[in-house]
């Protein structure tokens, strides 16, 4: 059949990836592929790699849920060629798909093989803008440019005004572009701290675990306790859980450290917002949302939204 293969990646399990925009789910495919070129080109920790693989198998379930055509391929398939480019190749020998489209990956040494791709398969590769990122490569070099000295400040501040995240006209909610003087406390010895959220291992994930421990034995770290958030549901229970229960604490006890709790009050957002199971933008409202409507002190929120909006 012919139509556009349309690859995403283990870190853009994002139902509204650029690379998907004007599908066509009656003749378009999605490719999701584990290659062993990816999992093994650093020696990643076996709870990472099985996070993203569980994560990538949800991802790739609720997308046929939804009715696109998907090639999955796991790590073990007998014809699996271990890289991106095989499983490319394979599926437009397959298909005989007329065009390859894909958002812009994370990494350079991906994009050097993914601008390879049109002269080794004599077909179109549209590499669109991943549109996830609230500032483009573009966007950041004009703001750059001509600057004697680049600070994180200011560029987060341009990226308040630009987003109109948390202003009250042309300033700053609060008057003050950032609380970080009202986020150094030390953590009371008799504070409640906050349960964080944990999930059980499905049948998915369960596979998965078998999968890394038997081919990645000699990496490093242990796959468990594994309890982590693999699919867009358990990805809005942590987001709620935070902004419900944490987020009105996380201002003044960002900076603080107990022996033997490493999670405190922070949100662990991290793994699922870098997969692209939660985007920056809905986390950023979620957060403001709780400030004006009373939940959150704005020292909380502000420092909350700079680490998304402005270090990220």
């Amino acid at each position: 059949m012919s139509g556009a293969l349309r690859l995403i990646l283990g870190d853009q399990l994002t139902q509204t990836i650029s690379s998907l925009d004007g599908a066509d789910r009656a003749c378009d495919t999605i490719l999701i592929a584990e290659v062993m070129e990816e999992a093994r080109y650093v020696p990643h920790h076996k709870k990472k790699i099985a996070f993203l693989f569980s994560a990538m198998r949800h991802f790739a379930e609720d997308l046929r849920g939804q009715g696109w055509r998907v090639r999955y391929v796991k790590l073990d398939d007998a014809d699996n060629s271990g890289s991106f480019t095989g499983e490319v190749a394979r599926e437009i020998a397959d298909l005989k798909s007329d065009r390859i489209v894909v958002t812009e990956p994370g990494e350079y040494r991906v994009l050097a093989m993914m601008r390879d791709w049109q002269e080794l398969f004599g077909i179109p590769v549209e590499i669109r803008n991943d549109t996830r990122f609230l500032c483009s490569t573009e966007q950041f070099s004009r703001w750059a440019d001509g600057k004697k000295s680049l600070r994180m400040e200011y560029f987060y501040r341009e990226m308040r005004r630009g987003h109109g995240v948390l202003m009250r006209g042309d300033g700053p909610e609060g008057g003050k572009w950032n609380f970080d003087a009202e986020n150094r406390e030390r953590l009371p010895v008799d504070v409640d701290l906050p349960q964080h959220p944990a999930f059980a291992a499905d049948h998915i994930t369960s596979e998965v675990l078998r999968l890394v421990e038997a081919r990645f034995p000699h990496h490093p770290g242990s796959l468990l306790p594994f309890a982590m958030p693999v699919s867009r549901a358990d990805a809005l229970e942590v987001l709620d859980r935070f902004i419900g229960q944490r987020l009105p604490q996380f201002g003044a006890y960002q900076d603080a450290m107990k022996q033997g709790e490493p999670k405190l009050f922070h949100s662990m957002v991290s793994a699922v917002l870098n997969c692209g199971l939660l985007e920056p933008m809905e986390i950023i409202r979620r957060a403001e949302h709780a400030y004006h409507s009373g939940h959150a002190p704005l020292n909380a929120v502000e420092g909350f939204i700079r680490q998304i909006l402005g270090w990220r």
